[in-house]
């Protein structure tokens, strides 16, 4: 886009039933600061900026299935973090509220839901 320059800021948006809760989740999770917060929305980003994840309230939110599965709400995005060791990233994030997804379907990958119950995946980093 030829309207955009360097240091503008360009994001994501997740919905939740409760965006403050779901933005201190992934707070604690990434270790990025929440720069801002109002009513039914809540903005992340990184200590380095222009990247942020903007949590909006969604009034009658279903959380995604996850495989898919025909006739329920299908996950329309997630997100991918890379680490370095996956079962200590599985643990910090279940103990932060996160769960397990039952089914697994790479070893060096793990999927998890949020507080929200959107999937998301802890990556291990293979070089």
């Amino acid at each position: 886009m030829r309207s955009r320059t360097s240091g503008m800021w360009w994001g994501t948006a997740l919905e939740a039933p409760d965006p403050g809760l779901l933005a201190r989740f992934y707070a604690e999770l990434l270790e990025w600061p929440i720069v801002h917060e109002e009513p039914g929305t809540a903005v992340l980003a990184p200590p380095q900026g222009a990247v942020y994840i903007v949590f909006q309230e969604a009034p009658g939110y279903r959380p995604p299935t996850w495989p898919p599965t025909d006739g329920a709400q299908r996950t329309m995005m997630h997100l991918d973090f890379q680490v370095a060791d996956l079962d200590e990233a599985v643990t910090e994030a279940v103990a932060l509220g996160a769960s397990l997804a039952p089914d697994q379907p790479q070893d060096h990958v793990r999927v998890l839901f949020d507080p929200a119950g959107h999937p998301f995946c802890l990556c291990r980093d293979d070089g």
